[in-house]
């Protein structure tokens, strides 16, 4: 992809993912990695940074002999990515306006 994920929309992303439903790290980021072009190692430092902030929690469960650890939104993680969603609908809005997609979308 040509355009760069910023750390808020990362975040935005990790969320909207949790949101509907527990997943562990590893399903987590392929769920990611399959829509955006980044890394695994860029991804779990975000998944800390989220949890050290209140906005994910954790849990491990076990499976096959080993932990997985689960990822789990939070009310402030609802909270924060409703308003990341506010804030996408106005940039994208915007960005939009600016390179001329309405007028694609009406012309066809």
């Amino acid at each position: 992809m040509t355009y760069q994920l910023t750390a808020p929309l990362l975040d935005a992303c990790v969320l909207g993912v949790v949101e509907k439903e527990d997943v562990y790290g590893y399903t987590l980021t392929q769920r990611v990695m399959d829509v955006v072009d980044i890394s695994e190692s860029t991804l779990y430092p975000v998944l800390r940074r989220l949890q050290k902030s209140g906005l994910l929690e954790t849990y491990d469960v076990p499976y096959q002999g080993r932990n997985r650890r689960y990822y789990r939104i939070t009310p402030p993680g609802r909270e924060q990515l409703g308003f990341f969603r506010s804030e996408w609908i106005t940039y994208k809005d915007n960005i939009d306006l600016l390179l001329g997609v309405n007028k694609l979308l009406t012309a066809n």
